[in-house]
């Protein structure tokens, strides 16, 4: 499961940076490539091998401005050429419209204190995907960390948690869970929360906080995204 290796890898062995704006985009490319992986779909297997549909990571389709989100997925517009980047399957290019908009954010400290800002963006893009007209899928991936403690760095700064002012992850994951759940989920077609630990310090270890429940979870949000296309698109 690409999406989760991919999520795995900002963290693991690297010191994750999280003012990279970038990030959500290649955990949401990941995504696609698990959709043509699985194979579930007929209709956008084939439309993908054509590179008639395509990952517009600019997320802005063409004669339409908008907010970035980190992944949609639409049909290409005539006569753009589809761009194949090495090791990916789904084709890169400008897109006509939404078909599927995936959005990623990862809470790794001080989650309470950003809680609102998060829903709000979250819901927020889910209006923008829906704003294109159509009847887009809306995907939502959040990840959460667990661990007893993080490090987080700005510039030659660090800063670590200490359990009072700067409260360790642990301490307030599940309320941020909670809130996200309440909240933000139900303005998304599927909802997926990444349950992690990582203490961002060397030797920046990373662990899943139940990997075999998290994977069927994601698997069975693959199988029903599939069907989803089918019905709509």
């Amino acid at each position: 499961m690409r999406l989760l290796e991919t999520f795995q890898g900002l963290f693991e062995h690297t010191k994750y940076l999280h003012r990279k704006s970038n990030l959500g985009d290649t955990v949401a490319a990941s995504f696609y490539e698990d959709l043509a992986a699985l194979g579930k779909s007929d209709k956008l297997t084939k439309r993908i091998e054509s590179h008639d549909r395509v990952i517009n990571l600019k997320n802005i389709t063409v004669g339409r401005s908008a907010r970035r989100g980190d992944g949609t997925f639409g049909e290409l517009v005539p006569s753009a050429e589809a761009i194949v980047e090495k090791g990916f399957v789904v084709a890169r290019g400008p897109t006509a419209n939404i078909e599927i908009g995936a959005e990623t954010k990862i809470l790794a400290k001080a989650m309470i204190k950003q809680i609102d800002r998060v829903i709000g963006d979250l819901k927020r893009q889910v209006e923008m995907f829906k704003s294109h007209g159509g009847n887009p899928i809306c995907e939502g991936f959040v990840g959460i960390n667990f661990a007893d403690l993080y490090t987080s760095y700005e510039g030659d700064h660090e800063w670590p948690t200490d359990g009072k002012k700067y409260k360790h992850p642990i301490q307030e994951a599940s309320e941020a869970e909670k809130r996200l759940r309440n909240l933000a989920s139900p303005a998304f077609g599927e909802f997926l929360i990444l349950q992690f630990r990582a203490a961002n310090t060397p030797p920046f270890p990373f662990s899943w906080q139940d990997y075999k429940g998290l994977s069927l979870e994601y698997n069975a949000l693959l199988t029903r995204v599939s069907r989803e296309y089918d019905k709509r698109f």
